[in-house]
């Protein structure tokens, strides 16, 4: 076996095999040639093995191939009945092995639903994946399944079990705004900057009226840090404020029951376009007190998971299409673009965007090598 397969193959030592019949095709020569397959442009499993078909020749270099390529509903199968878990603890060795992840990094946790994945004929719901994504470094952390939006405050705190968060800045949205996922981020070692809304109406507007106050004096005598940006393009004027207050839980109102509050933020955005000015607020409750710049990279930095990872999951990786269901395969097939975006995005010798990237790694071996192991 050649370095560079060795070099894949020990991150998925651990996974589990799930056939107890004979097997014909080594585990991780099905692991490999899926991930191989979606990096350079399989969306779906008959697309994989018939890359992998295609590929066999370049495959030999690093696996036993002497079976053959496995039909593409073996690879269903297989994908089918791997333990999620498992294989994204390998999947998740295997980027971390490639990338340093930033100390202090800004890990923005969201949700996103696979809509196509619902199938009427076996009452499946389609499944709403809970993702961990480093803005830094543009890595998927982890990911848990759930059947539905609204199974995100149950979801979050057992992503929160599978990924490091020590000295990180965690963001979540406004559902993910509870005192018990705030202790557990933490309990963890880590930070918090939760969006705050009418699922925490008091506190909510408590923070509302401090800002209203103290908007209406310019902040005097209040400590508080700022930061605002200003931007112009294509007939469209952008500016943002921000603004975070130090406050005493014990003292201010709804405040006490959250573990290590300390700050207590305000965001306004205002957009001028085709004469016509348009403004939105918004507020969060941050477990540190952070300079007014640190607040603008985590507020801006949290929605680079919709921007950076959900976006390119459907316009890129077309997940939002997808119709695979059977099995676990709908999420492992999910960590399998999770895992290439991260892949593409850390590589930085062609300097073309995700999209192209996969199409040059679908035609040229070197490439896709390249991206393999991170060099």
């Amino acid at each position: 076996m050649s370095s560079s397969a060795a070099s894949i193959q020990q991150h998925f030592t651990d996974l589990t095999d799930p056939r107890t019949r004979k097997v014909t095709y080594p585990l991780v020569n099905i692991v490999t040639m899926s991930l191989c397959a979606v990096l350079g442009g399989a969306d779906d499993f008959v697309a994989i093995a018939d890359w992998a078909e295609d590929k066999k020749e370049w495959l030999s270099r690093f696996l036993d191939m002497s079976s053959g390529v496995p039909s593409h509903d073996r690879f269903n199968a297989i994908l089918g009945a791997l333990k999620p878990a498992e294989f994204e603890k390998c999947l998740l060795s295997w980027i971390t092995a490639l990338q340093d992840i930033t100390d202090g990094q800004i890990i923005a946790i969201d949700g996103k639903t696979l809509r196509r994945g619902f199938d009427a004929a076996s009452s499946k719901a389609a499944i709403h994946m809970v993702s961990a994504w480093a803005t830094a470094n543009h890595v998927s952390l982890g990911q848990v399944a759930t059947d539905a939006k609204s199974n995100e405050i149950t979801a979050i705190p057992k992503l929160l079990e599978i990924i490091e968060v020590s000295g990180c800045l965690v963001t979540i949205d406004a559902m993910g705004c509870q005192k018990e996922i705030a202790a557990k981020i933490v309990d963890a070692g880590g930070d918090y900057c939760l969006a705050i809304k009418g699922n925490q109406r008091y506190l909510h507007q408590a923070i509302r009226d401090h800002f209203v106050a103290a908007m209406e004096v310019d902040f005097k005598k209040l400590k508080v840090h700022r930061h605002e940006t200003h931007e112009k393009g294509h007939g469209r004027e952008e500016s943002r404020y921000y603004y975070l207050c130090p406050i005493d839980a014990e003292d201010f109102p709804y405040a006490s029951k959250w573990k290590k509050l300390k700050a207590i933020g305000m965001t306004i955005n205002i957009v001028k376009q085709n004469g016509k000015e348009t403004s939105d607020v918004r507020y969060y409750i941050v477990s540190k007190y952070l300079t007014g710049k640190r607040f603008a990279e985590a507020v801006r930095g949290h929605w680079s998971i919709e921007n950076s990872l959900h976006w390119q999951l459907d316009v890129t990786f077309g997940e939002d299409q997808s119709r695979i269901r059977n099995g676990h395969a709908d999420v492992n097939f999910s960590l399998l673009r999770r895992t290439s975006l991260s892949l593409l995005k850390n590589n930085k010798t062609a300097k073309v965007g995700v999209k192209n990237k996969r199409l040059k790694a679908g035609r040229n071996d070197a490439y896709l090598l390249e991206v393999l192991l991170g060099t």
